[in-house]
């Protein structure tokens, strides 16, 4: 299993390939806030642990493994936003405290997470319930 690190790295190549077709060095350390030299040092580490394949001057490029833990981990990531916003969490919190909790969590408890929000999709008055509890707790009218 990657660490919490790879995992930053392998979701942000993963989510750049999707968008742009591709990942630099410098758009992985723009969007990871890391230089770029850190950059380099993690691409060979998952180069070597067989998630891409990195050629120097020439790029990278995911291996399926790496794209199946990459896509794990961007749906685990908009799984935890769509998760939070539903239940409330001030829009400005919501992507720092993903960031804060992603890596903290369990396979299982992501799962578990994934049927209470696919529960409350099912029937738009859970949401609205659980938003006059939210309310309630807050002693708002």
């Amino acid at each position: 299993m990657p660490t919490p690190s790879m995992e930053d790295y392998l979701e942000r190549i993963y989510k750049l390939i999707d968008e742009k077709g591709y990942a630099r060095v410098s758009d992985i350390a723009e969007g990871l806030e890391v230089h770029p030299s850190s950059v380099t040092k993690m691409i060979q580490k998952l180069d070597k642990d067989e998630y891409l394949i990195y050629e120097k001057y020439r790029g990278l490029v995911l291996t399926n493994k790496g794209k199946k833990v990459g896509k794990r981990l961007v749906d685990r990531h908009e799984l935890l936003e769509e998760f939070l916003e539903m239940i409330g969490v001030d829009q400005d919190n919501i992507y720092k405290d993903v960031e804060g909790i992603e890596h903290h969590l369990s396979w299982d408890s992501i799962t578990c997470i994934a049927a209470l929000v696919e529960y409350f999709k099912r029937e738009n008055t859970r949401t609205q319930d659980l938003e006059q509890i939210r309310k309630e707790l807050l002693g708002e009218p």
